[in-house]
């Protein structure tokens, strides 16, 4: 299923978009898109229901409708650095022994097509696309990969917008440069884990201004999703609605010789992952 929530901000409605590409309203079905619908299996089969006969779900005209995060009431967004092979060369970063973990609240997560703001004093704002995995099952010291893929409910399309000057030259943690602003556009979908055949064969791409800067395919994940999932709980829970940003393939703007392209107020950045839709996001100054 391609679960998404439609509406102004804050005032979200759930919605599916069928396999017609019609879209429906799920409002009288379930109250939200959220991790107590992911957790909560009977309600999961009402969807599921609905969505082999959607022609009882009410039809909705796309046309001027916003499309928001495809997931409400996120408990935290755990990502994982350096998680490609052509990334880390990039930036001639080692190849990590264990995952590198930072958080992004989750107040950074805005819609696909919404406005990314650059941060006052920002001299570069960078582009990653990434392949967001969201949990439904609560996750604790997990044995395998294979019981790591058995926790997750689905997956989107993420924008991790990082700024690597308060990231990497300001000092402390990498969070500072994570966590500014509408620095995590989401979705437009939430596709459900059963439509993704396999999450380490799907391609990634990233345009600024129509120009093609990202390219890869998560093949090239150092850690893949399932082993992510394992590796996470031994050090936290995991619970219903959590996402996990798995990271970013080569192509950004700190990896570009210089002068580097950083972002900056007028660009137009687009990116998909192969399956889980497309995002457009105009950038303004904050």
């Amino acid at each position: 299923m391609k679960l998404l929530r439609v509406g102004t901000a804050g005032a979200e409605r759930p919605a599916l978009l069928d396999r017609d590409g019609t879209l429906r309203d799920l409002s009288g079905i379930v109250p939200d898109i959220d991790g107590d619908l992911l957790a909560d299996a009977s309600a999961l089969a009402r969807v599921r229901t609905a969505a082999d006969t959607p022609a009882v779900l009410p039809a909705l005209d796309p046309a001027g409708l916003r499309i928001g995060p495809p997931l409400g009431r996120i408990g935290k967004i755990v990502c994982i650095g350096l998680n490609y092979h052509d990334h880390a060369a990039e930036t001639g970063a080692a190849i990590p022994a264990e995952p590198i973990l930072f958080f992004k609240a989750p107040d950074t997560v805005v819609g696909p097509e919404d406005t990314v703001l650059v941060p006052r004093g920002s001299r570069k704002t960078d582009w990653e696309v990434e392949l967001a995995v969201v949990i439904g099952r609560t996750a604790r010291y997990l044995g395998s990969a294979e019981e790591g893929l058995a926790h997750v409910a689905g997956y989107a399309t993420a924008h991790d917008v990082s700024e690597r000057e308060f990231q990497i030259e300001r000092g402390g943690t990498w969070d500072k440069g994570k966590n500014c602003e509408t620095f995590n556009p989401l979705g437009p979908w939430l596709v459900t884990a059963d439509e993704v055949d396999d999450p380490q064969s799907l391609p990634l791409r990233l345009w600024v201004n129509g120009e093609l800067k990202q390219d890869g395919t998560t093949a090239d994940q150092i850690f893949p999703v399932g082993e992510v999932v394992r590796y996470l709980s031994h050090f936290m829970t995991l619970y219903p609605g959590d996402v996990i940003n798995t990271g970013t393939p080569a192509g950004v703007a700190m990896g570009q010789p210089e002068p580097k392209p950083y972002l900056k107020a007028g660009d137009v950045v687009e990116l998909e992952v192969e399956g889980l839709g497309r995002q457009r996001q105009e950038l303004k100054g904050a």
